[in-house]
């Protein structure tokens, strides 16, 4: 193992220690189970789908990043979603009907954890056909309720182009609130966009 490896390990449990920061251990991984979903681990079989969501101009329309080429671009997604998990840097689960569990209808993860402060960035996507049925607003809830309850997050935020109108409703059902506009601060495609963002708190306080 090299040097600068171990000398990298014993520097963030010296800082974890010190700073009490954020210690996350997403194995096993932890699957959530609401009143119609399950919130389970992609696998490779869920590649099509992937596939699917991260390429439909429905579903992009509002996420500005290029979309996957091919099926085994999805594939690689997937890979490097749980080689994160197993690094306990970020997780992503699976968005299911508890009716048929190995159909992948969306996802929903945290990534960009901060750990010093206790904040993470939540993401989210869904198949078209099941929007404007609640779903997403359970699956998000059940998500929220993981990070405060057993990531121990202070606060969530969401990253969202501001002209998804229906992503902002659905942050502000489940009770986060915009808090910052962002002008012109993300370049895609030849043209600068917009970002709005919403945040959470915990409602377990100290």
């Amino acid at each position: 193992m090299p040097e600068s490896y171990v000398d990298h390990k014993l520097l963030t449990l010296l800082l974890k220690i010190i700073f009490k920061m954020l210690e996350l251990n997403f194995s096993p991984f932890p699957e959530i189970k609401t009143e119609s979903l399950l919130l389970r681990r992609m696998t490779d079989t869920d590649a099509p789908e992937i596939w699917f969501l991260r390429s439909d101009e429905t579903v992009m329309k509002y996420i500005d990043r290029e979309k996957p080429k091919s099926q085994e671009e999805a594939l690689a997604f997937i890979n490097m979603v749980n080689a994160n998990i197993d690094k306990n840097e970020s997780i992503m689960w699976a968005i299911a009907l508890k009716e048929n569990p190995g159909t992948l209808i969306g996802n929903i993860g945290f990534w960009r954890i901060i750990n010093q402060h206790y904040r993470s960035e939540i993401g989210y996507m869904l198949h078209p056909d099941f929007w404007g049925k609640g779903i997403m607003k359970e699956a998000l809830q059940a998500a929220a309720d993981f990070g405060f309850n057993e990531m121990k997050l202070h606060s969530i935020e969401a990253h969202i182009n501001p002209d998804n109108i229906a992503s902002g409703m659905l942050l502000e059902k489940a009770g986060f609130i915009r808090e910052a506009y962002f002008k012109e601060d993300f370049f895609f495609r030849g043209k600068f966009i917009d970002t709005a963002i919403y945040s959470l708190l915990t409602p377990n306080k100290v």
